[in-house]
């Protein structure tokens, strides 16, 4: 297969980024992950810019959502601030050229009714000019999570479905947090595709902790608890790009992107 892979990088020049560690994809945060602050892209030379540098060097990008974005959350003074950030991000992204933003699958309270978040991400998605592909990532940790088991991420597909731009939305595909949320990665994939219909990028992430753990803790590939096997049957039967947010710098992601393609064969 023809692998686009790279990684997680930093935000002032991602095309540098990708191909410092031999990449052809890069990931990147528009602005702080923890700020509210309106996204301004580090790139010194404008979005149209680096969605020209990307075309030339072959990179595909794509942007992460911060983390501090829950439109799940039945609180007003977090989710409507969140839906806002979120659409200022995806309207940066889009003038960049990216794949796909990113975000989180978020949580409720310990004993709120999850299908009050179901409907808040029902609005989230009616809501919000989805410029480009809106990729909801499956998470590690919590009780009350929206997108942590399979059975979640179900009811958030049904419940979205109606909404007027549900067919840009699609699932990104972390294996740290399916291994440490609970779920095999033996079969994942097809599981996720009953499920989402699409699987639209991996993050390839070893595990720093036991299955089923809940703590969203990354190790570089082939040095944690997932089994290699199910990490490689993620790219294999995904078919779609991968990103490593594994810990290190330019050096230790490209060891992991290395890592992948020698499985490759």
């Amino acid at each position: 297969m023809t692998l686009q892979i790279g990684a997680h990088v930093e935000r002032d020049d991602p095309v540098a980024g990708a191909l410092e560690r031999g990449g052809t994809v890069a990931q990147f945060f528009l602005g702080d992950p923890q700020s509210w602050k309106k996204p301004v892209l580090a790139y010194p030379d404008g979005p149209e810019s680096l969605r020209a540098a990307a075309a030339e060097a072959g990179v595909k990008l794509f942007v992460h959502a911060p983390y501090a974005l829950n439109v799940a959350t039945t609180n007003n003074r977090i989710r409507i601030p969140g839906r806002k950030l979120l659409q200022q991000t995806i309207d940066l992204a889009a003038e960049c050229g990216v794949s796909g933003v990113i975000v989180h699958g978020g949580h409720l309270n310990a004993g709120e009714d999850p299908e009050a978040g179901f409907e808040n991400w029902f609005k989230a998605i009616d809501r919000t000019d989805l410029k480009v592909p809106l990729l909801i990532e499956n998470t590690a940790g919590g009780d009350n999570a929206m997108a942590r088991r399979l059975e979640r991420i179900d009811r958030l597909w049904t419940v979205i479905a109606p909404a007027a731009q549900s067919d840009n939305v699609g699932f990104c595909l972390d294996t740290c947090h399916a291994h440490a949320g609970g779920e095999e990665l033996a079969g994942l994939v097809d599981r996720v595709r009953a499920i989402t219909g699409r699987i639209d990028l991996v993050h390839l992430n070893d595990s720093r902790d036991a299955f089923d753990s809940g703590a969203d803790r990354h190790a570089n590939l082939g040095a944690g608890h997932c089994d290699p096997d199910g990490l490689m049957e993620a790219v294999r039967e995904a078919g779609a790009p991968v990103v490593v947010e594994t810990p290190g710098g330019a050096d230790e992601q490209a060891a992991d992107i290395a890592w992948v393609r020698e499985r490759l064969g």
